[in-house]
């Protein structure tokens, strides 16, 4: 199979999943059950999406500057600063810990 093919049965998997979704009934959806279920899934995929792109280098593990400033940010975090805070100052723990890196 070439890539295009793959690419087709990917978008067709897409498609039907959120068919799926549309042709649940509502009784379903309307269960609390079903947002405690909704609510752990996307914090678990953001989880895993952080860790990746803070340890990952192409298929490599990397231990640099954006580990530093994920932990600054999840302080910021702990302290409930506001989310512009703590953008800023994870951005400015990795230029610190990159420029340190230089020296």
């Amino acid at each position: 199979m070439n890539l295009w093919t793959w690419i087709v049965l990917a978008c067709a998997l897409a498609f039907a999943t959120k068919l799926l979704g549309y042709s649940l009934p509502e009784r379903w959806l309307k269960n609390p059950r079903m947002n405690g279920v909704a609510a752990c899934l996307t914090v678990g995929l953001l989880a895993s999406l952080t860790v990746m792109n803070t340890l990952a280098s192409g298929t490599q593990l990397v231990w640099d500057a954006r580990l530093g400033s994920l932990a600054v940010a999840a302080l910021a975090l702990w302290l409930r600063l506001p989310f512009l805070a703590v953008v800023v100052l994870g951005a400015l723990a990795a230029a610190l810990l990159r420029w340190a890196a230089m020296l």
